[in-house]
């Protein structure tokens, strides 16, 4: 008999300004769990099982809020309010300059120094017949790091006994403002090691190339024929050092795909990573237009926690999103919200062994 799914809520340390942070625990019936932390809404644990219904935990975090609020790589965090980088920090929305929070260089990344992911959220357990979660909820003032409009959202995260993990976004605003959420985790499925023998496939025919600042110059261009191909099944670490100007610009994937989607915001398979050692297998769909593979080429080693070592590229990132800096970009999909309209997407982590 199917163990019944269960949701608890524990300690997990204060900020430095001394608010209480909370740590929630989802299990279902086949023993995967996801933790979530209300500061930043951080997916801090995530264990699978593997071939063998052994369970390993397959993300980078840590144990506790204190390194969260240190400078880290996003580890596991929600992304506001625009994932991703924007020119100089810089758009305009109904001839209005905005001046966004400059943090990455000469530009603005995943909302800035003090975005999303280092903020105390509302949280909220819920208990349904065929899932359990968390419904999370922040307020982001007119003006904070730059951007126009009081934002209202919500975030939920439901897991259920397919071992599906869904992630629903939500958001209103009193001001025209740019909107693109997104669930940064850094995934390894077999626990430990790098990623370079994980086997990839995305779903889309082309990608973004960029610039040395990391911001899609020129429109999308074709996959075919580059190391940017995982149309079929690719192990990651094949092509990653090939002799390509994209990849030395990103020192690695750290690009933007745009998805085959005949349908826009059709919720559809975005990509799948399949890990041969653990047998442990990732699908992700996602309503969103593109998809951000990173490849874990910044983390270095000087990160520790849950004991062990985060080291070069043990760890992947697949971001459901909007294009970068789509606010300076017509010939993108708009991510431009305006009062009276509702945002919403949707992204889906199924996982399975093979």
């Amino acid at each position: 008999m199917m163990k019944q799914l269960h949701i608890s809520e524990a300690p997990f340390g204060a900020t430095q300004s001394g608010v209480p942070v909370s740590l929630f625990t989802l299990v279902n019936g086949n023993g995967m769990t996801v933790k979530v932390t209300n500061y930043g809404g951080i997916i801090t644990q995530l264990h699978v099982p593997d071939r063998d219904g052994k369970l390993a935990d397959i993300t980078h975090g840590f144990d506790s809020v204190t390194p969260y609020e240190g400078d880290v790589p996003y580890f596991g965090a929600l992304i506001g309010r625009y994932g991703n980088r924007i020119a100089n920090g810089r758009f305009t929305i109904d001839g209005e300059s905005f001046q966004l929070d400059v943090n990455n260089g000469a530009n603005h990344l995943h909302g800035g120094a003090q975005g999303f992911h280092k903020q105390v959220w509302k949280a909220k357990a819920f208990t349904r017949a065929d899932e359990v979660g968390v419904l999370l909820q922040y307020t982001s003032p007119d003006g904070e790091m730059g951007y126009p409009g009081k934002l209202q959202v919500e975030v939920e995260y439901q897991l259920n006994h397919a071992n599906e993990l869904k992630v629903l976004y939500r958001a209103t605003t009193d001001k025209a403002t740019p909107v693109n959420l997104t669930q940064h985790a850094y995934f390894n499925l077999a626990g430990d090691g790098d990623i370079l023998g994980h086997q990839l496939q995305i779903c889309a025919d082309r990608y973004t190339p960029v610039d040395a600042g990391l911001i899609p110059e020129g429109g999308p261009v074709a996959v075919a024929g580059t190391p940017f191909d995982f149309r079929k099944s690719q192990a990651i670490g094949a092509r990653i050092d090939a002799d390509h100007e994209q990849l030395r610009r990103g020192l690695g994937y750290d690009h933007n795909w745009v998805l085959n989607k005949p349908v826009p915001g059709l919720l559809a398979l975005a990509a799948t990573v399949r890990d041969p050692q653990s047998g442990r297998m990732l699908e992700l769909y996602t309503r969103e237009p593109g998809l951000q593979f990173y490849s874990g080429n910044f983390l270095d080693g000087s990160l520790n926690g849950k004991g062990r070592s985060y080291a070069h590229r043990s760890g992947l990132c697949l971001e459901p999103q909007h294009f970068p800096d789509s606010p300076n970009r017509a010939d993108f999909p708009p991510t431009v919200l305006r009062p009276g309209q509702t945002y919403t997407t949707e992204s889906l982590y199924r996982f399975s062994v093979v």
